[in-house]
């Protein structure tokens, strides 16, 4: 079968490269660059835990190397500190990393791995679908053509396969904007991001009142100062004063000695695709959505979109054609990004506006600063990653079911389980390749040697109903879940998203869920799944 064509070598076209390959699925990258990235300090991201734990799995780099794992987070206003978070190990840490650093990553990752092919200095400009399968041309040095089963545009927000396509890309210009320096200095705090709104000093030139400052390693400070609506220019001159004025601020007066790096402009906005989907053809990342009001949490959604994408495009190239599972990915990704949009549409107005949110937040310059706190760590309605609660590839109602602390729909927790070989791995590291994964939670299996328990209690009954699944299943076990009794049984998506926790070994109930999760029609599961139940 011809390979995945993956039009764009950003981060998010490396990653769902990847992805597909550690599934076994040949792709072709078509880059329009020469195969490396300029370094641009001043451009950085921040990755939430489970995408962090995505392009460890793909890469096989531990991020926290190369990136920035913050202590804490402080919100002040004025010289009043609103809010102080303290990270101790107990909860997810955001991982604040320069974007070149990280795609320098998977473009080594992608230059070991043989089902992978980089075509440099390719530029797309045309293509043609049938019901087989895609072409593409692109012109360059070696303009050729190339021929794909599906093609996935991840060629950034001037896409040019949504332009070949005729998808329309609604949405408002110039949401923000953000003056943004990169510089190595040494600030009174210590590896703590800091959110400063109405700082005490005078600054130059115009100023919306904010400046965030987020740790990067070997001492480098990536430092955004929200510039007021409008087009005034931001001249190098003005950028040094504000920089000084800055550091001199929150350091008694006095500028502290700094090397500057790298500035920009970083103005956001924000749009949505009117499709992600059209029959061979996707949109993946910048191509389908601009967002990213806080300034680094974009890509962190793009990275989503791969996750999402590379199971089922595996599936359907496997499998054959699979309409239901390929729809899907469009349904979910994108109400989770319309909602993400939404809410940032409707908060940021009242946020930024002063006085007007207190007409809606009774008192609260407090909550004010909570929301946009929760927001830049991933929290809350401007930051949580979102459920597919709504899924089409969620099972009907089930009468084994019983809940967790995880909803269905929502990512897993990160617990030790214990492989089918008994070895102890994290429960993330089987994510990726392609299988459903059977969980399930017997306190006590952790200290007796797989052989103990694998042929007791419930474990046969359970092996038997996994083998008779209607796709692969990898059965693990864990000692506890948080939520869950003993006897429970989780069954999760190759990304991570759980499908539904059974009480107990019900095998009808788990080949409905499985079948629904591979996006195979409702009726004859649960009949399907009695009579293997039965056997």
């Amino acid at each position: 079968m011809d390979p995945v064509i993956v039009v764009g070598a950003g981060p998010v076209g490396l990653t769902l490269a990847l992805a597909l390959a550690r599934q076994e699925v040949p792709c072709v990258v078509l880059d329009e660059g020469p195969g490396k990235d300029e370094p641009r300090a001043s451009r950085t991201v921040v990755l939430r835990e489970d995408t962090t734990a995505l392009i460890e799995r793909l890469t096989g780099v531990p991020l926290d190397r190369v990136g920035a794992h913050w202590a804490g987070w402080r919100s002040v206003r004025r010289k009043q500190v609103m809010r102080e978070v303290f990270f101790d190990g107990t909860e997810p840490v955001p991982l604040h990393i320069a974007q070149h650093v990280l795609t320098d990553a998977l473009r080594a990752a992608v230059a070991g791995e043989p089902l992978v092919k980089m075509a440099v200095e390719s530029r797309l400009d045309g293509m043609e679908q049938e019901a087989s399968g895609v072409t593409a041309h692109t012109r360059g040095p070696k303009g050729t053509w190339w021929r794909g089963s599906y093609l996935v545009g991840c060629d950034g927000p001037r896409s040019t396969v949504r332009k070949l396509q005729d998808i329309r890309f609604p949405g408002r210009t110039a949401v923000e904007r953000h003056a943004v320096a990169a510089l190595r200095t040494e600030l009174p705090w210590y590896n703590e991001a800091l959110l400063h709104r109405m700082p005490p000093w005078r600054m130059s030139g115009p100023s919306a009142g904010e400046v965030t400052a987020r740790p990067l390693p070997d001492g480098v400070w990536r430092l955004d100062w929200l510039l007021p609506p409008g087009k005034d220019l931001v001249t190098p001159e003005l950028l040094l004063t504000r920089i000084r004025e800055t550091l001199a601020g929150w350091s008694g007066g006095t500028t502290p000695p700094y090397e500057l790096l790298d500035t920009g402009v970083h103005t956001v906005h924000h749009r949505l695709a009117r499709r992600w989907r059209a029959d061979r053809v996707f949109l993946a990342g910048d191509a389908a959505h601009l967002h990213g009001s806080l300034g680094t949490h974009g890509l962190d959604e793009g990275l989503r979109d791969a996750d999402n994408l590379a199971w089922k495009l595996a599936l359907a190239w496997h499998h054959g054609p699979h309409d239901a599972l390929l729809d899907s990915y469009q349904t979910e990704r994108r109400a989770i990004v319309a909602a993400r949009l939404r809410a940032a549409d409707q908060a940021l107005p009242l946020l930024r506006g002063g006085g007007g949110l207190r007409s809606y937040v009774p008192g609260s310059a407090r909550g004010h600063d909570s929301l946009l706190t929760d927001g830049h760590l991933g929290h809350g309605q401007l930051g949580a990653p979102g459920a597919y609660a709504d899924s089409p590839l969620a099972p009907p109602h089930l009468e084994g079911e019983v809940p967790v602390q995880t909803s269905p729909g929502s990512s897993v927790i990160d617990v030790r389980v214990t492989a089918e070989d008994g070895t102890f791995v994290r429960l993330r590291d089987r994510l990726g390749r392609g299988s459903l994964l059977v969980v399930l939670i017997a306190p006590g299996t952790g200290v007796w040697e797989r052989r103990h328990w694998v042929s007791a209690g419930i474990m046969p009954q359970l092996a038997a109903a996994v083998m008779a699944l209607p796709h692969h299943a990898e059965l693990l076990v864990a000692e506890s879940y948080p939520g869950a009794a003993a006897h429970t049984v989780l069954l999760v998506r190759p990304d991570g998203h759980l499908v539904t926790a059974l009480g107990g070994v019900r095998p009808a109930d788990l080949y409905t869920a499985a079948e629904a999760a591979v996006g195979g029609p409702a009726k004859a599961q649960a009949e399907a799944g009695a009579t293997a139940g039965s056997r």
